[in-house]
């Protein structure tokens, strides 16, 4: 599915990208990105820590918007731009939830911009930001 700019509004948002969080998720995350940390892989640690348990890194929900929004731009659109800030922790078995929504739409280069953020299965906000993406054009 393309996702074309005169089809996007102010207040529109992305469809969601939703995982429940595991060891399992962390160790291929880690493995692919050579972040074999303790704190992500070791009750331990992660208690030592001072979060009573192993806990999930935040590159990885980085990585949970990143998967909406290519999900959404489509093969034509492209990711321009993405910062997120990581607020909370997220723990073993966590649902975590992307948001996503349009804040501003510029048409000198089909300019989107987005609020994002990735919430818990409490709705709290863990990694509050922004993405800029470039859509293609109908005409």
């Amino acid at each position: 599915m393309t996702t074309y700019f005169e089809q996007v509004n102010v207040g529109d948002e992305v469809p969601v990208f939703e995982r429940k969080t595991d060891f399992m998720s962390w160790n291929r995350y880690a493995a692919i990105n050579e972040e074999f940390v303790y704190v992500h892989m070791d009750d331990a640690a992660g208690k030592a820590a001072g979060q009573g348990a192993a806990f999930g890194m935040g590159n990885l929900r980085w990585a949970y918007i990143l998967n909406a929004l290519r999900g959404w731009v489509g093969e034509e659109g492209e990711v321009k731009e993405l910062g997120m800030q990581f607020r909370a922790i997220n723990h073993k078995d966590d649902i975590l939830t992307t948001y996503a929504k349009v804040v501003d739409k510029n048409p000198e280069g089909n300019l989107v911009r987005l609020e994002v953020d990735v919430r818990n299965q409490k709705g709290e906000k863990t990694s509050p930001g922004h993405a800029v993406v470039s859509l293609p054009s109908r005409g």
